[in-house]
């Protein structure tokens, strides 16, 4: 047993958002998070230091560890200490949770010279995320699909995964990133489960293997029930985009185009505050670095 590990697990982006319909659907980014974790002899005692955001809470980080020391009883063993860096802002609906979750449990893994299968890692991350109050759903969906890459549907609720689907990297994906930050935990629930069957429409989109008109579907009709702004998913859909809409509980908006029209459609999107992100479609399994 080494007792230190790195891992990554890239980004991911929604298709379909489980709030309404406790399905879900999501695809990978090559957006990324890497934790490195050393474990101590300190029983029970995480530190952690988010090297990105030094601000953000490290309560999600702490459960991922104790979760994966439980899951072989080692609680009463180790303590560890983390550090985890990651390009992908923090609560703006771009999956951060999700993806810190994932490369935190598989470098907790690693360390501990231990092996469990990926669904098994995928599940403690989002009972993890549960355990954290940063989920409503587990978003089962988001860490499925950080981990594997590609496009996930799932079942939030089972957990279990429906389909996956191989994307073009022939798309660049864009990210509108507003200034302000929305966490998961203060959404309104019953406002959002409203929309249920039009999400259940888009759901069914994406199992046919109509992704990007899922996702802009998707998009608007949450963006409308949680009273967000669609101009921006419009705008870009006007510019030439082949999808957009709103990123998770937002406020970020995903733009998928093709890549000869990045450049039309990143003006569009530079017009409104905020940052914009470029990003490529991910294929890749998280990973020991």
């Amino acid at each position: 047993m080494d007792r230190k590990a790195s891992a990554v697990a890239h980004g991911a982006a929604t298709i379909v958002n489980a709030i309404a319909l406790g399905k879900g659907a999501a695809f990978g980014v090559d957006l990324w998070t890497k934790a490195e974790i050393e474990l101590t002899d300190e029983a029970g005692v995480i530190q952690v230091q988010i090297i990105s955001d030094p601000n953000e809470s490290t309560l999600l980080v702490e459960r991922t560890v104790i979760r994966i020391f439980e899951q072989f009883h080692l609680q009463n063993v180790f303590g560890a200490k983390i550090k985890t860096t990651s390009n992908i802002p923090v609560a703006r609906g771009l999956k951060s949770s999700s993806v810190a979750a994932n490369a935190t449990a598989l470098a907790t893994v690693t360390a501990l010279g231990k092996r469990l299968d990926d669904l098994e890692i995928i599940k403690i991350s989002t009972q993890a995320a549960f355990d954290a109050k940063c989920t409503i759903t587990g978003a089962f969906d988001d860490a499925a699909a950080s981990y594997f890459g590609g496009a996930v549907l799932t079942d939030n609720l089972k957990p279990q995964i429906l389909k996956q689907i191989t994307l073009s990297q022939d798309y660049t994906v864009l990210f509108h990133v507003p200034p302000q930050k929305i966490y998961t935990i203060n959404s309104n629930i019953n406002r959002l489960r409203t929309v249920k069957p039009l999400v259940e429409l888009a759901f069914t989109q994406a199992m046919d293997d109509k992704i990007w008109e899922a996702l802009t579907l998707n998009g608007l009709v949450y963006s409308a029930a949680s009273n967000q702004n669609t101009t921006i998913a419009i705008d870009a859909l006007a510019a030439g985009a082949i999808a957009a809409g709103l990123c998770g509980k937002g406020p970020a908006v995903t733009v998928v185009t093709s890549k000869d029209n990045v450049d039309k459609v990143k003006s569009a999107l530079q017009k409104y505050d905020g940052e914009v992100l470029m990003a490529k479609i991910n294929s890749e399994k998280a990973k020991v670095v």
